[in-house]
Protein backbone atom coordinates (compact mmCIF):
# COMPACT_ATOMS: atom_id res chain seq x y z
CA UNK A 1 0.00 0.00 0.00
CA UNK A 2 1.77 3.40 -0.92
CA UNK A 3 1.12 6.26 1.76
CA UNK A 4 1.03 9.84 1.09
CA UNK A 5 2.55 12.43 3.56
CA UNK A 6 1.72 15.49 1.81
CA UNK A 7 -2.10 15.44 3.49
CA UNK A 8 -1.11 14.88 6.92
CA UNK A 9 1.48 17.46 6.76
CA UNK A 10 -1.34 20.14 5.82
CA UNK A 11 -3.32 18.77 8.46
CA UNK A 12 -0.56 19.01 10.70
CA UNK A 13 0.37 22.78 9.71
CA UNK A 14 -3.54 23.93 9.70
CA UNK A 15 -3.70 22.22 13.44
CA UNK A 16 -0.12 24.56 14.61
CA UNK A 17 -2.03 27.70 13.08
CA UNK A 18 -5.29 27.34 15.49
CA UNK A 19 -3.09 26.37 18.11
CA UNK A 20 -1.48 29.61 17.88
CA UNK A 21 -4.54 31.97 17.31
CA UNK A 22 -5.99 30.38 20.50
CA UNK A 23 -3.18 31.50 22.64
CA UNK A 24 -3.10 34.52 21.79
CA UNK A 25 -7.00 35.13 22.45
CA UNK A 26 -6.40 33.47 25.22
CA UNK A 27 -6.52 35.61 29.23
CA UNK A 28 -3.01 36.07 30.77
CA UNK A 29 -1.94 33.73 33.13
CA UNK A 30 -3.22 34.83 36.85
CA UNK A 31 -1.03 36.41 39.26
CA UNK A 32 0.91 33.77 41.25
CA UNK A 33 0.27 35.55 44.70
CA UNK A 34 -2.94 37.04 44.25
CA UNK A 35 -3.57 38.84 47.45
CA UNK A 36 -0.46 41.15 47.10
CA UNK A 37 -2.17 42.81 43.86
CA UNK A 38 -5.37 42.96 45.53
CA UNK A 39 -6.30 45.87 47.59
CA UNK A 40 -6.29 46.14 51.30
CA UNK A 41 -10.11 45.67 53.05
CA UNK A 42 -10.89 49.04 54.07
CA UNK A 43 -11.34 49.70 57.51
CA UNK A 44 -13.90 52.35 59.28
CA UNK A 45 -11.75 55.94 59.84
CA UNK A 46 -12.18 56.70 63.55
CA UNK A 47 -14.77 59.40 64.51
CA UNK A 48 -13.08 63.05 65.07
CA UNK A 49 -12.60 64.07 68.40
CA UNK A 50 -15.30 65.45 70.16
CA UNK A 51 -13.90 68.66 70.92
CA UNK A 52 -13.28 69.43 67.14
CA UNK A 53 -16.56 70.77 65.64
CA UNK A 54 -17.06 69.53 61.77
CA UNK A 55 -16.24 71.95 59.21
CA UNK A 56 -18.99 74.59 58.36
CA UNK A 57 -20.27 74.69 54.25
CA UNK A 58 -19.61 77.96 52.38
CA UNK A 59 -22.74 79.28 53.49
CA UNK A 60 -22.56 78.77 57.24
CA UNK A 61 -18.62 79.89 57.20
CA UNK A 62 -20.02 83.60 55.40
CA UNK A 63 -22.47 83.91 57.59
CA UNK A 64 -20.28 82.87 60.95
CA UNK A 65 -17.34 85.56 60.08
CA UNK A 66 -19.35 89.13 60.69
CA UNK A 67 -20.73 87.56 63.70
CA UNK A 68 -16.43 86.91 64.81
CA UNK A 69 -15.57 90.37 63.78
CA UNK A 70 -18.62 91.48 66.12
CA UNK A 71 -17.34 89.99 69.15
CA UNK A 72 -13.67 91.75 69.88
CA UNK A 73 -11.83 89.69 72.50
CA UNK A 74 -11.53 90.98 75.89
CA UNK A 75 -8.71 93.73 76.33
CA UNK A 76 -5.57 92.39 78.96
CA UNK A 77 -3.94 95.09 80.27
CA UNK A 78 -0.24 94.69 80.44
CA UNK A 79 2.11 95.13 83.50
CA UNK A 80 3.30 98.56 81.45
CA UNK A 81 0.04 99.68 81.44
CA UNK A 82 -0.81 99.41 85.09
CA UNK A 83 2.43 99.56 87.27
CA UNK A 84 3.40 102.78 88.58
CA UNK A 85 0.50 104.62 86.77
CA UNK A 86 -1.51 106.83 88.94
CA UNK A 87 -4.26 106.24 87.05
CA UNK A 88 -4.29 102.55 88.87
CA UNK A 89 -2.54 103.97 92.12
CA UNK A 90 -4.78 104.90 95.36
CA UNK A 91 -3.54 106.70 98.38
CA UNK A 92 -4.27 106.33 101.98
CA UNK A 93 -3.27 109.59 103.79
CA UNK A 94 -4.28 107.92 107.79
CA UNK A 95 -4.55 108.89 110.94
CA UNK A 96 -1.66 106.91 111.83
CA UNK A 97 0.43 110.15 110.43
CA UNK A 98 0.98 109.69 106.66
CA UNK A 99 0.36 108.24 103.39
CA UNK A 100 -0.31 104.70 101.76
CA UNK A 101 0.43 104.08 98.53
CA UNK A 102 -1.28 101.00 96.88
CA UNK A 103 -0.79 99.55 93.57
CA UNK A 104 -3.77 98.25 92.27
CA UNK A 105 -4.16 95.58 90.03
CA UNK A 106 -7.05 95.72 87.17
CA UNK A 107 -5.30 92.71 85.49
CA UNK A 108 -6.59 90.36 87.76
CA UNK A 109 -9.75 92.41 89.41
CA UNK A 110 -11.07 94.85 87.31
CA UNK A 111 -14.34 95.56 88.35
CA UNK A 112 -13.47 95.68 91.81
CA UNK A 113 -10.43 98.07 90.97
CA UNK A 114 -13.17 100.28 89.57
CA UNK A 115 -15.15 100.16 92.13
CA UNK A 116 -12.42 101.09 94.81
CA UNK A 117 -11.77 104.08 92.26
CA UNK A 118 -15.42 105.04 91.88
CA UNK A 119 -15.67 105.29 95.90
CA UNK A 120 -12.29 107.00 96.22
CA UNK A 121 -13.32 109.60 93.90
CA UNK A 122 -16.92 110.46 95.13
CA UNK A 123 -15.36 111.10 98.99
CA UNK A 124 -17.08 107.70 100.18
CA UNK A 125 -13.78 106.53 102.16
CA UNK A 126 -12.62 110.12 103.54
CA UNK A 127 -12.69 109.60 107.68
CA UNK A 128 -13.76 105.70 107.11
CA UNK A 129 -12.77 103.77 110.28
CA UNK A 130 -10.45 100.21 110.58
CA UNK A 131 -13.04 98.38 112.50
CA UNK A 132 -11.67 95.20 112.70
CA UNK A 133 -7.91 95.14 113.22
CA UNK A 134 -6.28 91.44 114.23
CA UNK A 135 -2.85 92.14 115.04
CA UNK A 136 -0.74 89.69 112.55
CA UNK A 137 -3.75 88.87 110.02
CA UNK A 138 -4.79 92.16 108.84
CA UNK A 139 -6.54 95.89 109.16
CA UNK A 140 -9.94 95.83 107.81
CA UNK A 141 -12.13 99.12 106.51
CA UNK A 142 -14.01 100.59 103.86
CA UNK A 143 -17.83 100.60 106.28
CA UNK A 144 -18.99 103.87 106.97
CA UNK A 145 -21.13 102.82 109.80
CA UNK A 146 -17.85 100.81 111.32
CA UNK A 147 -19.91 98.18 112.54
CA UNK A 148 -19.01 95.63 109.72
CA UNK A 149 -22.37 95.60 108.52
CA UNK A 150 -22.34 98.71 106.18
CA UNK A 151 -21.47 99.76 102.93
CA UNK A 152 -22.33 101.62 99.78
CA UNK A 153 -25.15 101.92 97.94
CA UNK A 154 -23.96 100.34 94.70
CA UNK A 155 -24.93 96.91 94.14
CA UNK A 156 -22.35 93.92 95.46
CA UNK A 157 -19.78 92.82 92.86
CA UNK A 158 -19.26 89.65 91.74
CA UNK A 159 -15.86 87.81 92.74
CA UNK A 160 -12.92 87.92 91.10
CA UNK A 161 -11.10 85.41 92.84
CA UNK A 162 -7.45 85.17 91.72
CA UNK A 163 -3.95 83.52 92.02
CA UNK A 164 -2.75 87.06 93.86
CA UNK A 165 -1.26 85.27 96.85
CA UNK A 166 -2.63 87.14 100.18
CA UNK A 167 1.17 88.14 101.37
CA UNK A 168 2.35 91.13 103.49
CA UNK A 169 0.50 94.72 102.38
CA UNK A 170 -1.97 92.41 99.91
CA UNK A 171 -5.22 94.56 99.49
CA UNK A 172 -8.15 92.22 99.25
CA UNK A 173 -11.64 92.51 99.47
CA UNK A 174 -13.74 91.93 102.24
CA UNK A 175 -17.12 89.90 101.74
CA UNK A 176 -20.45 88.22 103.75
CA UNK A 177 -20.48 84.47 103.21
CA UNK A 178 -21.81 84.62 99.59
CA UNK A 179 -18.94 84.86 97.02
CA UNK A 180 -20.72 87.79 95.39
CA UNK A 181 -21.31 89.65 98.24
CA UNK A 182 -18.11 92.46 98.33
CA UNK A 183 -19.59 96.16 97.86
CA UNK A 184 -17.07 98.57 99.77
CA UNK A 185 -14.96 97.01 102.78
CA UNK A 186 -11.42 96.06 102.23
CA UNK A 187 -8.63 94.40 104.28
CA UNK A 188 -4.78 94.87 104.42
CA UNK A 189 -2.57 92.13 105.24
CA UNK A 190 -0.18 92.51 108.10
CA UNK A 191 1.32 88.77 107.71
CA UNK A 192 0.96 86.26 104.76
CA UNK A 193 -2.02 84.18 104.73
CA UNK A 194 -2.32 81.79 101.89
CA UNK A 195 -5.49 80.00 103.66
CA UNK A 196 -7.33 83.09 101.85
CA UNK A 197 -6.32 82.95 98.54
CA UNK A 198 -8.87 82.16 95.74
CA UNK A 199 -11.03 82.62 98.17
CA UNK A 200 -11.53 86.70 98.45
CA UNK A 201 -10.39 88.91 95.67
CA UNK A 202 -7.12 90.46 95.95
CA UNK A 203 -6.94 93.90 94.19
CA UNK A 204 -3.57 95.79 94.76
CA UNK A 205 -0.93 95.69 97.58
CA UNK A 206 0.92 98.22 99.47
CA UNK A 207 3.75 99.63 97.67
CA UNK A 208 5.02 102.21 100.37
CA UNK A 209 4.06 103.75 103.87
CA UNK A 210 3.03 100.08 105.18
CA UNK A 211 4.44 101.40 108.99
CA UNK A 212 1.28 103.25 108.90
CA UNK A 213 -0.69 100.27 108.06
CA UNK A 214 1.64 98.46 111.10
CA UNK A 215 0.66 101.25 113.23
CA UNK A 216 -3.78 101.12 112.96
CA UNK A 217 -4.87 100.22 116.49
CA UNK A 218 -6.01 96.91 117.53
CA UNK A 219 -8.84 95.28 117.99
CA UNK A 220 -12.65 93.75 117.06
CA UNK A 221 -13.37 96.70 117.69
CA UNK A 222 -10.63 98.66 118.44
CA UNK A 223 -11.00 101.26 121.52
CA UNK A 224 -9.85 103.82 120.01
CA UNK A 225 -10.10 103.21 115.99
CA UNK A 226 -7.96 104.74 113.58
CA UNK A 227 -9.33 106.18 110.09
CA UNK A 228 -8.43 107.24 107.12
CA UNK A 229 -8.27 110.74 106.70
CA UNK A 230 -8.12 110.69 102.95
CA UNK A 231 -8.46 108.08 100.23
CA UNK A 232 -7.98 109.31 96.83
CA UNK A 233 -6.79 108.18 93.41
CA UNK A 234 -3.16 109.02 92.72
CA UNK A 235 -3.69 110.25 89.21
CA UNK A 236 -6.33 113.54 91.29
CA UNK A 237 -3.04 114.88 92.22
CA UNK A 238 -4.98 115.63 95.41
CA UNK A 239 -2.46 116.64 98.80
CA UNK A 240 -2.18 115.00 101.39
CA UNK A 241 -4.15 116.73 104.58
CA UNK A 242 -1.74 118.95 106.99
CA UNK A 243 -0.25 117.12 109.74
CA UNK A 244 -2.15 117.79 112.20
CA UNK A 245 -5.22 116.24 110.82
CA UNK A 246 -3.30 113.02 110.65
CA UNK A 247 -3.53 112.25 114.17
CA UNK A 248 -6.06 110.10 116.30
CA UNK A 249 -7.26 110.14 120.11
CA UNK A 250 -5.03 107.78 121.93
CA UNK A 251 -6.96 106.49 124.90
CA UNK A 252 -5.38 107.94 127.93
CA UNK A 253 -4.22 105.48 130.29
CA UNK A 254 -6.19 104.02 132.77
CA UNK A 255 -5.34 105.92 135.95
CA UNK A 256 -3.32 104.00 138.68
CA UNK A 257 -5.39 103.00 141.60
CA UNK A 258 -5.13 104.89 145.24
CA UNK A 259 -2.85 103.19 147.55
CA UNK A 260 -4.17 103.77 151.26
CA UNK A 261 -2.02 102.96 154.55
CA UNK A 262 -3.91 99.93 155.22
CA UNK A 263 -2.65 98.35 151.52
CA UNK A 264 1.55 99.48 152.68
CA UNK A 265 0.83 97.28 155.70
CA UNK A 266 -1.02 94.34 154.48
CA UNK A 267 0.60 91.35 154.46
CA UNK A 268 2.29 89.77 150.74
CA UNK A 269 0.29 87.45 149.25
Amino acid sequence: MKFSFRPMIFTAMAFGLAASAAAQEAPPAPNPMPETAQPAPPTDAPPPPVDVPPAPDAGTAAEAAPAAAAAPAAPTMTPDQYINNPEFMLNLDLSTGGRVVIQLYPQVAPNHVDRVKQLARAGFYDGVKFHRVIDGFMAQTGDPTATGQGGSQLPDLKAEFNVTPHLRGTVSMARAESEDSANSQFFIMFQPRFALDNRYTAFGRVISGMQYIDAIQKGEPPAVMSSMVQVAVAADNKPMPPASMLVEAVPAPAPAAEITADQLNAPIR
